[in-house]
């Protein structure tokens, strides 16, 4: 292990048993909070700011879910960059699990027969009424998205000594990103929307979330840097057991 700017380089596990981290546990608030968000409010709305057509497909159409899901990616990048493979799938679980009772109790709480005279029922339902298809394709889809995102920055981290964070970042949301839009919009609207909508939605969310990603990479650089220096250490996924089926820590 070597020091750097106070910054140790952890290469084991084992060896962050005994570590009092200052600050995971609020990234991991903030990336929960994210993705409940991003599944309750924009998941199945379609939104259009301008009309404009390539071969067909309109490309000024997009999930509303963009604004805010891609940045459960950004803190998933700081996470594995920062506190390893095993503490950002541990995260991950932490987010399916938020996922599911919210799914849950959105399903309960619609499904109590409402007060006499009380006139919202419908508007409720229409817009807390999640459909099974849409929730189980976001949950699938979310779980293996961040568990290849995580593990390419991971693998790409070691490899490259830690250097050129940059394509770490960049690398794992193009994998994880379109494993998570292959997985989604298929699961959840094929039959629903025409295959044309779901291809071009499909398309133009990956690409903007890529985007996304690009554009708050200075972001995630400094995150990332404080990060490091407040907790001490930097961790190297060396000798890591990279199954996503544990939340071992």
């Amino acid at each position: 292990m070597s020091q750097h700017n106070n910054v140790e380089r952890i290469d084991q596990a084992d060896a962050l048993s005994g570590h009092r981290f200052k600050y995971y546990d609020f990234a991991m608030a903030a990336f929960v909070a994210i993705l409940v968000c991003s599944n309750l409010i924009g998941a199945a709305k379609l939104v259009q700011f301008f009309e404009f057509n390539i071969g067909g497909w309109n490309v000024g159409m997009f999930g509303a879910g963009i604004l805010f899901f891609p940045l459960s990616y950004v803190l998933g990048d700081v996470l594995t960059e920062v506190y390893g493979y095993a503490r950002a799938r541990r995260v991950v679980w932490m987010g399916f699990a938020a996922v599911m009772f919210m799914a849950l109790m959105s399903w309960v709480v619609v499904a109590m027969p409402p007060a006499p005279g009380w006139e919202g029922q419908a508007a409720y339902e229409a817009v807390f009424g999640l459909t099974p298809r849409i929730v189980i394709a976001s949950m699938v889809a979310f779980w293996a998205g961040e568990m290849a995102n995580a593990f390419v920055m991971a693998r790409m981290k070691v490899i490259s000594g830690g250097k050129h964070l940059w394509q770490r970042t960049i690398g794992s949301t193009v994998v994880g990103q379109g494993v998570d839009s292959l997985l989604f919009y298929p699961i959840a609207f094929l039959g629903i929307w025409s295959v044309n909508q779901v291809l071009t939605v499909l398309a133009t969310n990956y690409l903007l979330k890529v985007l996304w990603e690009a554009v708050l990479t200075p972001v995630t650089y400094r995150v990332v840097h404080a990060l490091k220096r407040a907790e001490g250490v930097d961790v190297y996924d060396s000798e890591t057991a990279f199954t996503p089926f544990s939340i071992k820590s």
